[in-house]
Order: structure tokens, then C-alpha cells, then sequence
């Protein structure tokens, strides 16, 4: 259970350091970073203020999703056991969420900004998407993450309706090629949100949470991560073949972190106290997979710069 993981015997400064979660905040990242890589291949070129801003925007949004998070399943008490939680650590629920609010609106501002230069709207609505798929996911009276849907809706707001509103903040046009990016991104992103259920199955039960965890049990979810991972590279491999630059397959480069995730969950998928460090494994096949991925596309627009 989760009460095993982080106790109030930790130093509170690791509590702190577990509940602001840094190593997540590639996931923020790497859309922005892929499909502006993306517009720079087909483009050749790169407004660097836009990505910065665009970069700034999408930390401050993923920091008040968290936050919310953090708020709403206070409201479910599937946190009770939590101590990293931020309205634990705190002890104000108001607090966390209007810190929250605040985190939004900056975020929002910086998108506006780039509205603004681009005399569009079009990347704001991509965003408010984003926002709203991102609150039905905890939010109530939605809450569709119990319902085991987290993962669809990672899926969809960090994958391709981010990817291709980075796309259009660099461009202000559509692409094929982003959207097609941005399915690989959000794979990615959604393995992390799929390994962070392994270790509370317990306390997602006792909530009323159906994860997909929950509903699969961690063998057979253990063994489905081979294939939900696996599905990065082969998914690659075909949209090379469909067309995209030669130069993304540097992701397959991440395949050790991959190897090491499947490793690790498949053997410990039932022991929460050992499983618990899965989600942060995820991250880091995210953080070099797309990493590359965006690599790929970089030095595929570099190279026809040359030419």
C-alpha cells in the first residue's frame, strides 16, 4: 500500500521534493519540444520565442494539473495515505487550489501571448482542450480517470492535440506529420500514468478507482506493458516507412531504459514496495525516447538546410 512507500519518518524535504514531482514535468515538455522539432523538418525554420514561451505556458498548465490533482482526490480520500500529497503536506486544501488557479492563468497568458503574435487563436483553443481533457480526468463531477479512462485522455492531450498546437504555434498551419508525432508522444506519456497505478491497488480499490491495474491485475497488466511499450519503436518503424525522416529512429536509442522498465515491473508488478519506483523508470523512457524522436526531426530539417 501506499502508506509503505513514504512514511513521516522521511526527512520533510523529501516529502516536498516527492510531492512537486520535477522528473514529471518532461511530460509538459516533450510535446512543445516535438512538434516544434516537427515544423522546424518541414519549415526550416525555428522562432525560438515562440517555442520558449510555449515551453514557459505548458509547465505552468501541467503544474496546475497536478495541483487539482493533488485537490480533487483529497475530496475522494484515495490520498489519506499519501503524506507527498501537496494538501497533505500543507494541511490547506484552498491553498493548493488556487496556487493552482494562479499556475493556470500565468499559463494561459503566456499562450495568449503567442496568440498574439500570430493574430490566431487557433493554439489557444488546441490548449483549452488540452485544460479541459486534463480536468475531466480528476475533476468532478467527471472524474473519468476512476473510471479507468486516464490513460485515453493522456493519450489524446499530451500526444496529438498538444504536439500539433506546438505545430501551429510555429507554422499557423496543419500537418499530417505532427499528428502522426504526436500518437508516438503520447504512447509515451501515457506509459508513465499506466505504471503509476502498479503500487496502490490497494487504496485505488478502497476508493473506488477501476485503473487499468485494477480491472487487468498486475500480471496480466505487467505483461500487456511489454506490447504498450513495445508499440513506441514498432510504431516508428511504420511511420518512417509512411514517411517521416530516417532520423527518428535515434529514439530507438531508448530501448535499454524500455528493456529495463518491462524488466523491473514484470518481476516486482505485485510487491508495491518495490514497484512503486516503476512510474519514474516511464518517465525516463518518455524523457529519451522523445527526446530523440524531436532529435530526428531536427537534424532532418538541419540536413535539408545543407542540401
Amino acid at each position: 500500500m501506499t502508506t509503505k512507500l513514504i512514511s513521516y519518518h522521511h526527512p520533510n524535504s523529501k516529502l516536498w521534493k516527492a510531492a512537486i514531482k520535477l522528473p514529471m514535468y518532461s511530460v509538459a515538455i516533450m510535446p512543445i519540444w516535438v512538434g516544434t522539432a516537427v515544423a522546424f523538418a518541414e519549415t526550416k525554420i525555428l522562432h525560438v520565442a515562440v517555442f520558449s514561451t510555449f515551453l514557459a505556458a505548458a509547465i505552468l498548465i501541467l503544474a496546475w494539473e497536478n495541483l487539482s490533482n493533488d485537490v480533487f482526490d483529497s475530496e475522494t480520500g484515495i490520498d489519506q495515505n499519501k503524506h507527498h500529497s501537496l494538501v497533505n503536506l500543507t494541511g490547506s486544501k484552498l491553498l493548493v487550489f488556487w496556487l493552482g488557479n494562479l499556475f493556470l492563468v500565468s499559463g494561459l497568458l503566456g499562450i495568449l501571448v503567442i496568440c498574439w503574435w500570430q493574430k490566431d487563436l487557433t493554439v489557444m483553443g488546441l490548449i483549452l482542450l488540452c485544460c479541459a481533457l486534463g480536468y475531466v480526468y480528476q475533476g468532478p463531477p467527471f472524474r473519468l480517470g476512476y473510471q479507468g479512462l486516464g490513460e485515453i485522455i493522456c493519450f489524446f492531450a499530451f500526444g496529438p492535440v498538444a504536439v500539433s498546437a506546438a505545430y501551429y504555434s510555429q507554422t499557423n498551419s496543419w500537418s499530417m506529420t505532427s499528428l502522426t508525432a504526436g500518437v508516438i508522444v503520447g504512447i509515451a506519456t501515457s506509459l508513465i500514468l499506466f505504471c503509476s497505478h502498479f503500487h496502490q491497488v490497494k487504496d485505488d480499490l478502497a476508493a473506488g478507482k477501476r485503473s487499468p491495474i485494477v480491472r487487468l491485475g498486475t500480471q496480466n497488466a505487467a505483461q500487456l506493458l511489454h506490447w504498450f511499450t513495445g508499440s513506441i519503436y514498432a510504431l516508428n518503424v511504420v511511420f518512417v516507412l509512411w514517411g517521416i525522416p530516417l532520423w527518428t529512429l535515434l529514439s530507438w536509442l531508448s530501448i535499454p531504459f524500455a528493456k529495463n522498465l518491462c524488466h523491473h515491473v514484470g518481476e516486482y508488478h505485485n510487491q508495491p514496495d518495490k514497484v512503486s519506483n516503476c512510474k519514474f523508470i516511464a518517465v525516463v523512457v518518455h524523457f529519451w525516447s522523445c527526446l530523440l524522436f524531436g532529435v530526428g526531426f531536427m537534424l532532418a530539417g538541419v540536413n535539408a538546410l545543407s542540401v
